[in-house]
């Protein structure tokens, strides 16, 4: 399974989140279509963009549980995120939450404009 978790500014554009998931992909080498799922924070679950990015890529949209999210260990650090959701990165801790135990970040977030976007790998994935 390999989740791109999501962070934003409030009111980002659908095609801002777009370009965030590409260009973290792309920085691993991937394709969308890779993609099993997006994941963003409790914070985030009304965020529009966000919905409308897991519809126009046909991927489920996951919020991640606010317990295991805080139990996840992402390697960047955003003050504004700990105060607000209780994770240093609400991408990363995303990620790794939905993408399950074990789970493991292919790099550090990908930061573009207002959004934020990294991609995990559950796991039992090579």
């Amino acid at each position: 399974m390999m989740v791109a978790g999501i962070g934003s500014r409030k009111g980002v554009s659908v095609e801002d989140v777009l370009a965030a998931i590409e260009t973290a992909l792309e920085a691993h080498g991937l394709a969308m279509t890779a993609l099993s799922a997006l994941a963003t924070a409790p914070l985030k679950k009304d965020e529009a963009a966000i919905s409308a990015a897991g519809r126009a890529l046909n991927l489920p949209v996951v919020i991640a549980d606010d317990r295991v999210l805080q139990l996840a260990s992402p390697r960047s650090r955003c003050d504004l995120s700990q105060s607000r959701a209780g994770t240093p990165s609400v991408s990363e801790a995303s990620a790794l939450a939905v993408a399950g135990a074990g789970a493991r970040l292919l790099g550090p977030r990908t930061v573009l404009g207002p959004v934020t976007c990294a991609i995990a790998i559950s796991g039992d994935a090579p």
